[in-house]
């Protein structure tokens, strides 16, 4: 196809298709109608008489076959192309050629400009075309005055012409809302899965970062005087290190491509809570877990956001305690988990609203995800409390 122009190359082939069915039937059917006795104009049938038509010569075939091809662009100008398909039926009709399929290339047109949304111009085409096609001819010697009768059978026959097209487009428009509020939607929780991985992978590398970073500070200042102690905490690196790689390779498994492996690393729960209690306390954080109530299986929501909440708050206190003392106390409730988490140690208020645009705002955006809330702040005596109400069950 590369041999044809680009302004053919261009065209939607539904509009060729249906230029070329136009064209056919609109000149073969003026072209059979006219040798087969139909001698008579086309305003005979609404006219008060009947007149003869003029011979289907050249220009009466070059002018049926103007619409068609006008048709190759209706889809990108579909009002240029009713009003050329317009003028060149109604040039068509004031000459007198014979009647016929003739106004096959203008209903197509009109259909066409109307479900595109030129509304105005639709209409205006046809209440123009009512009056024009009745008395045009006539005014010029080609044809007769219409009845009352003829005139209002056509204006009845454009009426359901226009009034389909009207519903097509509407048809139309509601399946174009419908895609594009598919689009939004997929859009949206496209953007929420981007929200949750990037906090998931704040939460994992903060956690595990911080623990990295307080054990080489200890490595680096044990390693020539105690260089037992130092190899302790070269092996809390080793493990929060590698507890950081599964844990991200958890959190990006949906970024992964169709044909790799799925991740094997399970969602955190709180039933991991121990192994984050062993992990802190290797990194200089005493931490001590208390569990209230009748422990059971939560939602999975639920479940990762006590896990992660317990991980952001136990990252602070590494991070801003200085070597404090942390208490983790989960609450199960009959229809809501309440998690606590509390230090001795020095962090001031600086401290947190340090971590406030990534850890706290986190934590309160889990709780409030799930309707419930959380709070932060300073303890009296010093430390610092995080206590979340998370609602479960029918509590939710």
């Amino acid at each position: 196809m590369s041999w044809l122009p680009s302004s053919l190359r261009r065209l939607a082939p539904r509009d060729v298709v249906i230029a070329f069915a136009v064209g056919v039937i609109q000149i073969a059917g003026t072209h059979l109608a006219a040798r087969h006795g139909s001698t008579t104009q086309h305003p005979c049938w609404w006219g008060d008489e009947c007149g003869t038509a003029r011979h289907l010569d050249v220009l009466g075939y070059v002018l049926l076959a103007a619409g068609p091809v006008a048709l190759l662009d209706r889809s990108r100008h579909p009002a240029p192309v009713l009003v050329t398909v317009l003028a060149v039926t109604l040039l068509y009709a004031v000459i007198g050629y014979p009647d016929g399929p003739i106004y096959l290339a203008l209903i197509v047109a009109l259909a066409t400009a109307i479900v595109a949304g030129h509304r105005l111009l639709g209409w205006v085409t046809v209440i123009a075309g009512w009056a024009l096609f009745l008395w045009l001819p006539a005014a010029f010697g080609r044809g007769y005055n219409p009845t009352v009768l003829g005139a209002l059978a056509l204006a009845a026959w454009l009426l359901v012409l226009i009034g389909g097209a009207e519903a097509v487009r509407v048809r139309r428009e509601r399946m174009l809302e419908v895609q594009r509020t598919h689009q939004q939607e997929a859009k949206r929780q496209a953007s929420e899965e981007r929200l949750r991985i990037a906090r998931e992978l704040h939460d994992v590398l903060a956690h595990n970062i911080s623990l990295i970073n307080v054990q080489s500070g200890v490595a680096l200042h044990l390693l020539d005087e105690r260089p037992e102690q130092a190899k302790a905490a070269l092996a809390a690196i080793n493990d929060a290190s590698g507890e950081a790689l599964r844990e991200m390779r958890s959190v990006l498994g949906v970024l992964r491509r169709v044909d790799e492996e799925p991740p094997r690393a399970p969602t955190p729960r709180l039933a991991q809570l121990p192994e984050l209690v062993c992990r802190s306390t290797g990194a200089g954080v005493a931490v001590e877990l208390e569990i209230e109530g009748d422990q059971r299986a939560l939602p999975a929501s639920v479940d990762l956001a006590g896990f992660r909440i317990v991980q952001e708050s136990l990252t602070n206190v590494a991070r801003h305690a200085g070597g404090a003392r942390a208490t983790v106390r989960l609450s199960y409730g009959e229809d809501e988990l309440t998690v606590v988490v509390e230090d001795d140690g020095r962090g001031t208020v600086s401290d947190v609203h340090g971590t406030d645009g990534n850890g706290i705002a986190g934590m309160r955006e889990r709780a409030a995800a799930l309707g419930g809330n959380l709070e932060a702040g300073p303890r009296r005596g010093g430390g610092f409390s995080v206590r979340a109400r998370l609602p479960v069950g029918e509590g939710r």
